[in-house]
């Protein structure tokens, strides 16, 4: 999968399910739970036990219907173990120059972090391809998104922190361009337990608040014209 097809594939279905598991099989787990509900995009943290490894697997058994990519990526050397085990997609909670380098030269997105404006400029001047809003729950949610979009409105922002069925459509309609969702989706009491068709329902209920939260922007959009 090439970058752009990458970006485009995030705009589309305006998801990124964000896995933190226990266990590598949790993970696997989790990465089948969200394919069956429709997303074919999953993010892999490395604060999961054998992160690379599970990126590896995932890769060769997922990889023709999923695009998987690596989460709280810190550094150009994490970021290039990824990327060898087959990661299509880089994200950091924050920003770190090296780390976007090694994505850009790999040909491969990148999503690096930033929460005030500065830190959202200074990443996209960059070169990201998404700018992840982090933590972004804890400073306004969508009206946070909403103001930094007046002045940025060039900048494909993605939220991440914050995100749940509730807000969700606020988020979109602030302008987000995808939206970065953990733990309300992939629950972690739903992998204890092994109850994994919960994150197949949350991930199919999500898809539909993306989808109608769009359709009802573009139809103010219209009106507003």
């Amino acid at each position: 999968m090439t970058k752009s097809e990458a970006i485009k594939r995030v705009l589309e279905v305006g998801i990124v399910p964000v896995v933190r598991a226990e266990s590598a099989a949790q993970a696997m787990a989790a990465a089948e739970a969200v394919c069956a509900g429709g997303v074919p995009i999953v993010e892999v943290t490395m604060t999961v036990p054998g992160a690379v490894e599970v990126i590896a697997q995932l890769s060769k058994s997922m990889g023709r219907e999923v695009m998987i990519g690596a989460g709280t990526v810190l550094d150009a050397e994490s970021a290039r173990r990824c990327l060898d085990a087959g990661a299509q997609f880089i994200v950091s909670p924050g920003f770190d120059l090296e780390t976007v380098k090694v994505a850009q030269q790999a040909g491969v997105m990148v999503m690096p972090g930033a929460l005030t404006p500065t830190e959202v400029i200074t990443a996209w001047k960059a070169g990201a391809d998404f700018v992840k809003i982090f933590p972004c729950g804890t400073v306004g949610g969508a009206k946070y998104i909403k103001s930094l979009k007046a002045p940025l409105p060039q900048v494909p922002m993605i939220p991440t922190g914050g995100v749940n069925l509730k807000t969700a459509a606020e988020f979109i309609q602030a302008g987000s361009a995808a939206l970065g969702i953990g733990g309300e989706l992939v629950s972690m009491a739903a992998l204890r337990s092994g109850n994994t068709q919960e994150i197949t329902l949350a991930a199919k209920q999500y898809l539909e608040i993306v989808r109608e939260a769009r359709q009802q922007k573009s139809a103010g959009a219209a009106t507003a014209r």
